[in-house]
């Protein structure tokens, strides 16, 4: 079973998978590996339409929603 989850806020509907896909972008682009990411926690704020991350327990940024 494939499941997928959408977050809606004001004028945007942002996928889940959208987001993961985003942040692996930019942890390879820092010059990591993907495989390399064991653990990621996202932290969605619609008030402030960001969503944070933590990579592994210690990487940590935002994406603009």
């Amino acid at each position: 079973m494939k499941t997928e989850l959408f977050i809606e806020i004001p004028d945007r509907r942002v996928a889940y998978s959208e987001l993961l896909e985003t942040i692996k972008d930019m942890w390879k682009s820092d010059g990591h590996l993907v495989k390399d990411m064991k653990h990621v926690e996202l932290y969605f704020k619609p008030d402030e339409r960001r969503c944070y991350y933590v990579i592994n327990g210690d990487s940590k940024g935002y994406l603009e929603v």
